[in-house]
């Protein structure tokens, strides 16, 4: 018999912002207590083929220590990945309470639970926006290859906890049509003075489902995919930008994603305001673990 020194570590493969399998954004999650090195994280992400991974750890501060990585970086939040790894550790059943607090590179995010039925929702707050440089519609244009008039208001760079140049568009149709010019992105990036800018996250006001006010693409540069199923963290920065620029007239709506990848997945959406300020987005959606085991490495 041949012996093998591997070490195992749990994982969770979850699809997060849906109820069901194969919708939504799929997140592994794995228990490796800080032990994996970065470049060990970086291969895993890349052997799951998925957009994002999360690794977990014990914390000082909070209930646990969660990192982010991408396939090519480590990233300080994720959305997605967050209401995975909650859904993660309630189904092994590590928290005993209603809330969670994890420790991220962008500081304390708050994560509330709560049951309707047999349906588990999960929630995040998200830090109050930073809203960074504008960007003329011009480069905007150019770079996802949709005409300058199609834009409705001026692109500007939000951040609730990750930076995403954030673009609404008229119609459907438009957003359908969006194809990146990485060039022209790579020069962008380098006028703007950001550690990690993300891709541009696309939104129109025309979803194709009934229930959403909504609907959003996020074409992906360096990842084990080109496009985002669903993400957590453009959603919030989103919402900020929409509520800030009057472009919506309720704080609370339900965002979707992923339609056109055949996985649709949905958050319910609230900017948290106080004496007129942005406070914080919370971003609420359901999950489904789809597979379940352990990492040998």
């Amino acid at each position: 018999m041949v012996q093998s020194n591997n070490r195992e570590f749990d994982f969770d493969w979850v699809d997060a912002f849906s109820q069901k399998p194969f919708c939504g954004n799929g997140c592994a999650v794995f228990y490796d207590d800080g032990i994996l090195p970065d470049q060990s994280c970086l291969d895993i992400v890349r052997e799951t083929s998925l957009v994002e991974c999360t690794f977990l750890s014990s914390s000082d501060i909070a209930d646990f220590r969660v990192r982010y990585f991408l396939s090519d970086k480590e990233i300080p939040f994720a959305g997605h990945p967050t209401i995975a790894t909650a859904m993660s550790l309630i189904s092994r059943g590590k928290h005993d309470n209603n809330n969670l607090v994890f420790e991220t590179s962008a500081g304390l995010i708050h994560v509330e639970v709560s049951w309707s039925g047999d349906q588990i929702k999960i929630s995040m707050t998200q830090p109050a926006p930073r809203f960074g440089p504008k960007i003329d519609k011009k480069i905007l244009s150019k770079i996802g290859g949709i005409p300058e008039d199609s834009i409705l208001c001026e692109p500007q760079v939000v951040s609730t906890g990750l930076p995403f140049p954030i673009v609404v568009v008229d119609s459907l149709d438009t957003l359908k049509k969006v194809k990146i010019d990485f060039l022209a992105l790579d020069k962008l990036r380098s006028t703007i003075s950001e550690n990690i800018l993300m891709e541009p996250f696309w939104v129109c006001l025309t979803p194709p489902r009934e229930n959403g006010l909504t609907f959003s693409r996020l074409l992906l540069q360096s990842s084990g995919r080109n496009e985002d199923p669903f993400t957590g963290s453009a959603t919030g920065a989103m919402a900020a930008y929409l509520w800030e620029n009057k472009l919506i007239q309720t704080p609370a709506f339900n965002a979707h994603q992923g339609d056109f990848l055949g996985r649709p997945g949905e958050a319910e959406v609230k900017v948290l305001c106080s004496s007129g300020n942005i406070t914080g987005v919370k971003v609420t959606g359901s999950a489904y673990v789809l597979m379940t085991g352990k990492l040998k490495i």
